[in-house]
C-alpha cells in the first residue's frame, strides 16, 4: 500500500500579474508569498539601478536566502565576507549569518531572491515603500523585526565598502 501524498495547489504568478514596488533606483517584483506555497518558499525579483543599494545589513533566524543574479553583478555581504557574484551565478546565506547586498559599482542587477522555508514578506516590502514614500518610519519598521524574522545588524565594513564606491 502507499502512502498517500500531501496535497497542496500549484503556486503561480504570471509576470503581469506581479505587484510591483518601485523607488528611484530599486524595483521590487513581489512574486510568490509563503502563504500561497504552504510556508515552502517566499519570492520575489529586485532590479537595481548602477551601484544601488538593496537590503541594510540583517539576518534571518527561520529561513536561508537564496539569491541568482539574472543579470549584472551584485555585491554581497555574507558574514564577515564581501563577494561579487556575476550574472548566471548564485549564492545561499544560510539563516543566522549577517548579510546586505546591493549592485557591484558601475554595475546595475536584476535578482532572484527566496527565503526558504517561506516567511511572509510581502507585507514588509510594502512597509519599506511605505517608508520611502513618507507614510511609514524607520521605528515603524524596528518594530517588525520580529513578524518578518529581518533582524537589523551594524555592519560598518559594509557601509564603508559601499561609500567608497560611490562617485
Amino acid at each position: 500500500m502507499t502512502a498517500a501524498l500531501p496535497h497542496r495547489d500549484l503556486a503561480v504568478r504570471q509576470p503581469q500579474d506581479a505587484e510591483t514596488l518601485r523607488t528611484d533606483t530599486v524595483r521590487m517584483r513581489l512574486l510568490i508569498d509563503a502563504n500561497e506555497t504552504g510556508g515552502s518558499v517566499s519570492s520575489l525579483e529586485v532590479t537595481l539601478a548602477e551601484g544601488a543599494d538593496g537590503a541594510a545589513p540583517h539576518y534571518h533566524t527561520k529561513s536561508d536566502e537564496l539569491f541568482y543574479v539574472a543579470e549584472g553583478e551584485l555585491q554581497v555581504l555574507a558574514g564577515d565576507r564581501i563577494v561579487t557574484v556575476g550574472a548566471g551565478g548564485a549564492l545561499v546565506v544560510p539563516k543566522f549569518m549577517p548579510h546586505a547586498f546591493g549592485a557591484a559599482p558601475g554595475s546595475a542587477a536584476r535578482l532572484l531572491i527566496a527565503l526558504m522555508p517561506g516567511v511572509e514578506r510581502f507585507e514588509y516590502f510594502r512597509l519599506l515603500d511605505r517608508i520611502g514614500k513618507g507614510e511609514a518610519t524607520l521605528a515603524d519598521l524596528a518594530a517588525t523585526q520580529e513578524e518578518f524574522d529581518n533582524h537589523f545588524v551594524d555592519a560598518p565594513r559594509w557601509w564603508a565598502e559601499r561609500t567608497a564606491n560611490r562617485r
